[in-house]
């Protein structure tokens, strides 16, 4: 109905407009022999061609199709039947008739154009009763649709409501069992068996959640237990930390006494009645007063190392100026005698503990300066940034260490000379160690060809010194000891990661 009868129809007007033109022009040229009206008959033809041949186009898929194509034919008989009786004769007998020439052919247009308009009626009655049965069958089809919506949807809420009655029963009422014993076990019921018969998903679910209950009521078992036997150490830890403290006391004082007694003693001895006694006498009583006093070092050395980390050992921020400093206040004396030069970059703030950076800064410098060469000891404290931390290094231009001793002098009480070369107690470089490493740094000697010794770790980076390390003794004398330390708490207040080298010189 609406791309092939109504279209047919819409043509079909075209077709009458196209004939009535054509009429009314050939009688307009006849009476006024106007060559406009001439023209305007043969647009017309024009247009009526046009129009059939789309009419005839639509023939093929038009219902009735026989019956339709006999009355476009007889359509087209009665068009050319009017042009060649009417038509063509009116135009032809203008050149002698004149305007006389519609008059006398007047019949004949009256007979002939009446079939033409016959035979468009007929063909329009033909495609209006067509259109009729189109709408017909469009509304019959419209209301197939609708019942058949009508009944998909009311199958669909059927099947929803089913569908509903099925979840809620079998799936939402299992899965809120399945809640219910979840939550009890959140409360506190960890003995509460978890378990749904029914679906089988959710049985086996269930299975694997209470399996993973059990596995993790066994852990919190042992956890507690774990717990209850960690308390139980750290009692005892805190118990021998006591009795460790009361031995540091004692160690501190008592011990001490007898040292002190022995060695004034001896030296009383020595004194009123030295003139009494040989040589050798006088040796001995040397080597025991000796004795006495290391011994007395080396206790105070232990107790040194057993504080750090344990005694006064809380951290803040403070400035690496600060315990470098007091470090060469209290080598003074050792500095001025031997002539030595420390220099250091622009030191920054650190997350330290005062004394224990005095005591790492004092010590590694002392160890410089008692470790020099024939040459005046130069020392120089640099630092850089190194990720998240400051690397400091301690440079020297003294004797050296073997690369053989590095991995050893991080060991207490490992000496690489001999008491009467050079005194100690073989602790210092051991405190260092545990003080760097109480701060959550690292320690180690820069053998210089990039490589790292004294430590477990190669650290995050080793700048390369001034000093290279052959086999054996270093070929060029000196020795420096790298170490990191974190940062302070505010980086805005920090120098710049490269620092900058200040030359301060004592």
């Amino acid at each position: 109905m609406v791309d092939v009868v109504d279209p047919a129809a819409l043509r079909l007007l075209e077709i009458s407009n196209a004939m009535t033109s054509q009429e009314s022009s050939v009688r307009a040229y006849g009476r006024t022999n106007e060559e406009a009206s001439l023209r305007d008959y043969r647009n017309a033809i024009t247009a009526e061609n046009t129009a059939v041949g789309a009419l005839v186009a639509l023939l093929p898929r038009m219902p009735e199709r026989q019956a339709v194509s006999a009355e476009v034919a007889r359509l087209r008989v009665a068009g050319e039947a009017w042009r060649r009786d009417y038509a063509e004769t009116v135009i032809a007998a203008v050149p002698t008739l004149k305007t006389d020439a519609a008059r006398q052919n007047a019949n004949i247009n009256a007979t002939r154009f009446t079939e033409v308009r016959q035979s468009l009626t007929g063909l329009q009655s033909h495609l209006n009763r067509l259109h009729e049965a189109g709408v017909v069958r469009f509304d019959l089809g419209w209301q197939a649709l609708y019942a058949a919506l009508i009944g998909v949807t009311s199958a669909l809420v059927v099947a929803g409501i089913i569908a509903v009655l099925i979840v809620r029963y079998a799936v939402l009422r299992p899965l809120a069992e399945l809640n219910q014993q979840v939550r009890a076990v959140a409360q506190g019921d960890f003995d509460h068996k978890l378990r749904v018969e029914r679906p089988a998903e959710l049985s086996e679910l269930s299975g694997h959640v209470d399996a993973m209950r059990r596995r993790i009521l066994a852990e919190w078992r042992r956890s507690s237990e774990t717990q209850r036997k960690l308390e139980d150490q750290t009692a005892e830890l805190k118990r021998s930390n006591g009795e460790l403290e009361q031995f540091a006391y004692v160690a501190s004082h008592d011990l001490q006494e007898p040292l002190r007694k022995v060695a004034s003693f001896t030296q009383m001895l020595d004194q009123r009645y030295g003139d009494q006694l040989d040589e050798r006498a006088k040796q001995y009583i040397a080597f025991s007063v000796d004795g006495a006093k290391r011994m007395q070092m080396l206790i105070n050395d232990l107790l040194d190392f057993s504080r750090v980390g344990r005694m006064g050992g809380e951290r803040s921020r403070i400035d690496a100026t600060v315990p470098f400093r007091a470090a060469l206040n209290n080598l003074g004396a050792t500095i001025e005698d031997t002539g030595a030069t420390v220099t250091h970059d622009e030191l920054p703030a650190v997350h330290g503990n005062r004394a224990q950076l005095t005591q790492l800064f004092q010590n590694l410098i002392g160890n410089a300066i008692k470790f020099h060469s024939q040459e005046p000891p130069v020392i120089h404290i640099g630092v850089r940034r190194a990720g998240e931390m400051w690397e400091f290094s301690c440079t020297d231009n003294g004797i050296g260490i073997d690369s053989k001793y590095t991995d050893r002098i991080f060991l207490i009480f490992q000496r690489l000379h001999g008491r009467d070369v050079y005194a100690g107690t073989g602790i210092g470089l051991a405190l260092c160690k545990k003080i760097v490493e109480y701060h959550g740094g690292r320690i180690w000697v820069d053998n210089g060809d990039g490589e790292t010794t004294g430590d477990s770790e190669t650290p995050a980076s080793t700048g390369k010194t001034e000093n290279s390390a052959s086999a054996g003794r270093t070929a060029t004398p000196g020795t420096t000891f790298r170490w990191t330390l974190p940062p302070g708490d505010t980086a805005e207040d920090l120098p710049s990661p490269e620092g900058g080298d200040s030359q301060d010189r004592s």
